[in-house]
């Protein structure tokens, strides 16, 4: 089969599941889970962000991590866009489902704090006059990941509420 016909035959496919899956959603026969709302009583929004290192290459990371990047996290600390910076590495080889094997907690100001420009480039040039040593470790650092994603948490209150109009 020449490979137009397979690429035809995949954007139909794609058709049938989209329209199948969305006449589902308007009959009220899939449920999709919305996002947790934002818990009302703080501002500071936290996002974790994950590494997978390349196995034996653990403490190279880490290194190039404290010596590049976490300074320029320290800088977005003292603007104030930041609140706090923690790191974190799994107790043990294999932890959990060892997807990850080093972990960023940040901890912004607010939503607009976390989704506006965060002036990195310009803290960058500041503190790193070595531009090209600064940028070969930087790509050196994500070299040796395996995988690498962000998760935005909306913090949500444990405690019950009583339905409204009580």
């Amino acid at each position: 089969m020449p490979k137009s016909r397979f690429v035809a035959a995949g954007a139909t496919l794609a058709v049938i599941l989209v329209t199948t899956l969305w006449s589902g959603v308007s009959r009220g026969g899939v449920n999709a889970q919305a996002p947790a709302a934002q818990s009302g009583s703080r501002s500071e929004r936290t996002t974790w962000y994950f590494y997978r290192v390349k196995w034996g290459h653990q403490d190279e990371f880490v290194a190039l991590f404290r010596k590049n990047h976490y300074p320029v996290l320290k800088e977005e600390m003292k603007s104030g866009r930041i609140t706090s910076v923690r790191t974190f590495v799994p107790t043990y080889h294999g932890d959990g489902r060892a997807d990850w094997t080093f972990a960023v907690a940040i901890t912004y100001r607010d939503t607009a704090a976390m989704v506006a420009p965060s002036g990195e480039d310009e803290i960058v040039r500041k503190l790193y006059p070595d531009q090209t040593a600064f940028t070969k470790e930087e790509q050196r650092r994500f070299e040796i990941l395996d995988a690498h994603w962000d998760v935005p948490l909306n913090e949500i209150d444990p405690e019950p509420k009583p339905p409204a109009g009580r």
